[in-house]
């Protein structure tokens, strides 16, 4: 039998980790809020939360109860389960569990939760409270497997394309309710209002392509993250795997494997991974 995988979280860098899990055999189970406020939305399983199912670079997923989840992995597809209690680790007791929640800080992941235990980024120490971190900061260590100690520390400030950091960003300027007035894959001039809080504007900052944009209709606080604009401007990018995502996703996968082998080599017997 495949092994188990639940995956915390299932915005685009979950995603991109769920995705090659997938495609390399493993089953996957994932975790969201009942409302997630994820952006690049258009290449996140997250988004089956308000769509019943979805489907990224050919990988459908689809929106589960917990006691459905087993047998939707059964039939080849990505479970998904609004669980915002964290009941489906105890429930399923899966062969691993990696928490891709991206909080900076560890919100409930032990160590003693599945054979093998993997956080993604900064949060959670390898040794202590997992067994792996792989690395999510940009640059020469990005998709790392850290067998010891933490991820790099959080430095608040997005990563850089094409030149830009936080004028990429779009945030929200005050609390209230967020309503589209652009869609994702447009293209955007420095100056165009893509949404409101309420009746304030959220104008971007740069030109480009509205990489990702907030679920309309959700409740948001002021300097909230809604939206990205991507200035290589490429709309066909706004619907697939970024290649930060891929980066973490192969970390992940050589996380897994390497803790297998781990434990083989423990126990004196043969890999369990069994795909």
């Amino acid at each position: 039998m495949q092994q188990l995988v639940v995956i915390k979280g299932a915005g685009d860098i979950a995603s991109g980790i769920a995705h090659r899990l997938f495609r390399s055999g493993f089953r996957v189970i994932m975790t969201e809020l009942p409302q997630p406020t994820v952006i690049r939305r258009t290449a996140a399983f997250a988004q089956a939360v308000f769509n019943d199912r979805v489907t990224v670079e050919g990988v459908e997923a689809v929106t589960v109860e917990l006691a459905d989840a087993l047998t939707t992995v059964e039939q080849g597809r990505i479970a998904v389960v609004i669980d915002p209690q964290g009941l489906a680790v105890s429930h399923l007791r899966p062969w691993a569990v990696v928490d891709a929640i991206l909080a900076k800080k560890n919100t409930g992941t032990s160590i003693a939760d599945a054979a093998v235990v993997i956080g993604v980024g900064p949060g959670f120490t390898a040794g202590r409270d997992v067994h792996l971190v792989v690395e999510t900061m940009r640059g020469h260590y990005l998709g790392k497997v850290i067998e010891h100690g933490p991820a790099l520390p959080n430095t608040g400030e997005p990563g850089e394309i094409a030149g830009h950091t936080t004028r990429r960003i779009l945030r929200a300027p005050c609390r209230g309710l967020f309503t589209a007035a652009g869609a994702i894959a447009d293209v955007v001039s420095a100056g165009d209002i893509v949404g409101y809080v309420d009746k304030e504007p959220v104008t971007a900052e740069i030109s480009g392509v509205l990489r990702g944009l907030l679920q309309e209709g959700l409740a948001v606080e002021a300097g909230m993250k809604i939206g990205d604009i991507d200035p290589r401007s490429v709309p066909e990018h706004c619907f697939s795997i970024s290649d930060k995502a891929r980066a973490i996703g192969g970390g992940v996968l050589e996380g897994l494997l390497y803790r297998a082998g781990q434990i083989a080599r423990r126990d004196n017997g043969k890999w369990e991974v069994d795909l």
